[in-house]
Formats: C-alpha cells, sequence, structure tokens
C-alpha cells in the first residue's frame, strides 16, 4: 500500500449546487476571448488587429518580456474587438468563431523521440507554453529554465469542484502524449496526486512516467502547492512547475493530433443553475450557451472559476484560460433579518457561530454578502486552522503590507500563491483581502530580485 500524505487542517465548505455526472455537448459558443489577465508577470503585445482572420492555434499576442512566449486563439474566425481598460491596458482578444473551425497544423510526433529543446520549440510555436505555471510566483515559466520536477494535481477539493475522474475518463492516450512531453522538460519526476479516499481512475494508474502519491483530507488538500509543500517544497534558487490534468490534454492531442485543441469539459456549479451538470466546450468559450434557460431569475454573480479563487464575469463572458468550471450564486445586495442575532440553522459558519454547527451533513445557500466590514487586523490563529503548510501565513500577510521583503522571503512567500490562502482570506474576521496582498508582495518581490 503507498504511503498517503493524511492533511488534518483545512476546511470544505458545505455548498449547494454540485454538478450532476451528467455530460452535456451543446453547439459551441460563437463568441470566444483570450485575456491577458489570466496570466501574472506578462506584457501583451498585439500580433493581430480588429478584423484579421485567424485559425485555431494562430497567435494573439505575445509577452513582451518573453518574445517567444506565445497566446494563441483557441477557434478560427475573426478577430471582432480587442477590448481595453484604463492606460490601454489589453483587457481581451474576442474571436468570432467560423463555422467550421480550421486549424494551424503542426507536426505530429512521439515526443519520446525528441529532446527537451525540440518539445520547448513546438510547446511556443503552438502557443500552449502558458498552460504551465512556474513555483515560485504563478507565473508562465522561462522556456530556458528546467524545473525540479513538475507537479499535477488528479482532483479539486475547492467548493463544488469538477470531479476529474469522470472528467478524465476516455482520454487515456492524450493524458499518456502529454505526460511523455512533459516528462523531457525536467530531471526530476512528473508528479500526479490524487486522492486517497476514492478509488483512482484509470486513466491515471495506467499512466507510464509518473509518481503517483495519494493525499487526504479537506480543502486545500487538492491544491499543487500544498502538496508541492509536502514533497518539493520551493525555495529561493529553485523551480518546480504545476499543469492541470485537462491541460495535459491539450499537450498530448498537439502531439498526437498536430493541432492546438483546447477542448475542454467545464462544471457548470452553484445553487442558482437549474441543472448543474458538465458540458463540453472549450477554452474561452462564452458561458452564454450553457446559461441559457438554465438558471434562475435575479441578480446574480456569474464565476469563472470556484467560489474562493474565481473571477467575477458577465452572464456571456467568457471561462478563463485555467478554469474547469463556472459558479452561479446570488449576489449579497440584502441585508440580513436580525443581522448576527439569527440563530443561523440555514446559515453556515466555519467558526461555529450558528446553530448550523450541530447539522454537519447540512449544506447551504451562500452569497457574495460580506456579512460585515473591515475590521482590526488581529491574531486570531484562524489562518493556520485551514492552511496543511509549516508557515505562519498571518505574518506573512503582515510583512507584505510592510513591504518588509527579507521577512517575506523568511516567512514563505516561496510556497504560497493565491489559492494556497484563499481558505485564510474566507475565515478572516477582519475582512482582510489576502489573496491580492499576497500578489502585491510577490509582484514586489520579481521586482526586487529580478
Amino acid at each position: 500500500m503507498p504511503k498517503v500524505i493524511k492533511l488534518k487542517r483545512g476546511l470544505n465548505i458545505p455548498v449547494k449546487g454540485n454538478a450532476e455526472k451528467v455530460l452535456e455537448k451543446p453547439k459551441l459558443a460563437r463568441n470566444f476571448a483570450l485575456k491577458p489577465g489570466n496570466f501574472h508577470g506578462i506584457r501583451p503585445k498585439m500580433m493581430v488587429r480588429t478584423d484579421d482572420q485567424v485559425k485555431a492555434g494562430t497567435p494573439l499576442f505575445f509577452d513582451k518580456y518573453k518574445p517567444d512566449v506565445f497566446f494563441t486563439s483557441p477557434v478560427s474566425g475573426k478577430v471582432v474587438a480587442v477590448n481595453r481598460g484604463e492606460r490601454r491596458k489589453i483587457l481581451e482578444v474576442v474571436i468570432k468563431r467560423d463555422d467550421q473551425i480550421i486549424y494551424e497544423e503542426f507536426e505530429k510526433t512521439d515526443p519520446l523521440n525528441l529532446d527537451r529543446e525540440e518539445i520547448v520549440m513546438r510547446l511556443l510555436k503552438a502557443g500552449v507554453w502558458p498552460l504551465i505555471k512556474q513555483r515560485p510566483f504563478g507565473i508562465i515559466p522561462d522556456p530556458q529554465s528546467k524545473p525540479r520536477s513538475i507537479f499535477i494535481s488528479g482532483f479539486d477539493t475547492s467548493p463544488l469542484a469538477p470531479d476529474y475522474d469522470f472528467i478524465m475518463q476516455g482520454s487515456a492516450a492524450e493524458f499518456q502524449a502529454g505526460i511523455n512531453a512533459l516528462g523531457k522538460l525536467t530531471e526530476g519526476k512528473v508528479h500526479l496526486n490524487v486522492n486517497a479516499d476514492k478509488p483512482v481512475n484509470d486513466v491515471y494508474t495506467n499512466t507510464k512516467g509518473l509518481q503517483l502519491n495519494y493525499f487526504s483530507g479537506p480543502h486545500p488538500a487538492g491544491n499543487p502547492g500544498v502538496q508541492i509543500h509536502h514533497l518539493d517544497p520551493i525555495h529561493k534558487n529553485g523551480t518546480v512547475w504545476q499543469i492541470g490534468p485537462q491541460d495535459a490534454l491539450v499537450i498530448g492531442r498537439l502531439f498526437l493530433n498536430g493541432i492546438v485543441d483546447f477542448m475542454r469539459i467545464v462544471a457548470l456549479t452553484g445553487q442558482e443553475v437549474l441543472k448543474p451538470r458538465y458540458f463540453k466546450t472549450m477554452m474561452g468559450a462564452s458561458v452564454s450557451n450553457i446559461l441559457k434557460d438554465n438558471v434562475r431569475e435575479g441578480n446574480l454573480r456569474y464565476i469563472s472559476g470556484n467560489l474562493l479563487t474565481g473571477t467575477k464575469i458577465p452572464a456571456n463572458g467568457f471561462i478563463g484560460y485555467f478554469d474547469s468550471q463556472v459558479t452561479v450564486i446570488p449576489e449579497g445586495d440584502h441585508h440580513r433579518f436580525m443581522g448576527w442575532a439569527d440563530p443561523g440553522f440555514k446559515r453556515y459558519s466555519a467558526t461555529r457561530t450558528f446553530m448550523s454547527s450541530f447539522l454537519p451533513e447540512r449544506k447551504y445557500e451562500f452569497d457574495t454578502n460580506y456579512n460585515g466590514g473591515h475590521r482590526a487586523y488581529v491574531m486570531t490563529g484562524e489562518y493556520e486552522r485551514v492552511l496543511p503548510m509549516d508557515i505562519i501565513p498571518q505574518q506573512l500577510v503582515k510583512a507584505i503590507i510592510i513591504q518588509d521583503v527579507e521577512r517575506m522571503e523568511n516567512l514563505g512567500i516561496y510556497e504560497v500563491i493565491e489559492e494556497d490562502l484563499a481558505l485564510c482570506e474566507y475565515v478572516c474576521t477582519s475582512k482582510t483581502e489576502v489573496q491580492s496582498i499576497l500578489r502585491s508582495g510577490i509582484e514586489l518581490l520579481i521586482k526586487e530580485t529580478s
């Protein structure tokens, strides 16, 4: 029996609206978008203009800091808009899809027959290199660098998370090809981490070239950052890379089929969804077609991603580059009757404030209400109870606020990105925006050390 890493600290938030394991295959959305904001630390430089025709796999922009890192179109069609924000910052490049998708053609080959430089060149040329994230910092890695190891989390423990065992069914060939390519990028191991509390998918167990690791415990046990911390901790002078299971499939399809196929299965979740289930769609697709006639009326919050780390989008917005989930919940635009005096039989509290703590198996309805305003930032021990890592998160946040770089390094900023401290933000009594503070600290550290 393989060793199981059991994590006791963490928190599973009991939200209503899990996706039923039914796969819908609706007509593909008409509009798609690639958003530079999905990638930290890049400065996009446009390669196309409005009204240009593109194919699936045609570069739309590149990173000015790393000119060989391209970001390619998920579909063929016409560039209908380049939406910009303040100071002409590029927010999204919108493509109107052709009736039939035409792909840029790349050479089909077995990655086992290629050396590392050839694989890197093919990933860069096809524009799938940005699928990989570097730890520390959660940024796109330098193509010239080599990681100590590569991590794939084969399960997700975030609220209403998609079931990757269901998503990955029937994708053994693509996954194996993706792992073969990733294995050439590191001199270390490719770690695949699975949930020890459930039977492991055959796609995972039958794939060669992997180090299979077992994790058990509440969220964030499924976060790559937590898994890296327990298996290959990150220090100042060393990098580890991570990639999602469906992103590994994109790389596999590139080598097997010679095309950039960003097909993705997305879980539509949340209490405001009439039929929460899985949809076969594509990265960057508009969510309007999977939401049509499938959500309740009212003032709703649409989120690309999960409730803790997802991004707010409009009802006709686009699926994020790394997201396999869309969540719909009510806006918190109302005052609760009696406020905290409510005994709370139907309300959840992580601190057992309400009577609902006597009903541990119940699931609850959530909205975006903060349930209070900003308060003094005092030591409570709340963060440590939900973070299964050997760092002191609240002291780290304080070091970031005062911009003490040396203390930030000593307190473990190299080990975490936003998703790792998302639960800390959720349970925070002071309502401190921990994730945005952490990103500001990471950006400061990159600036100071570059």
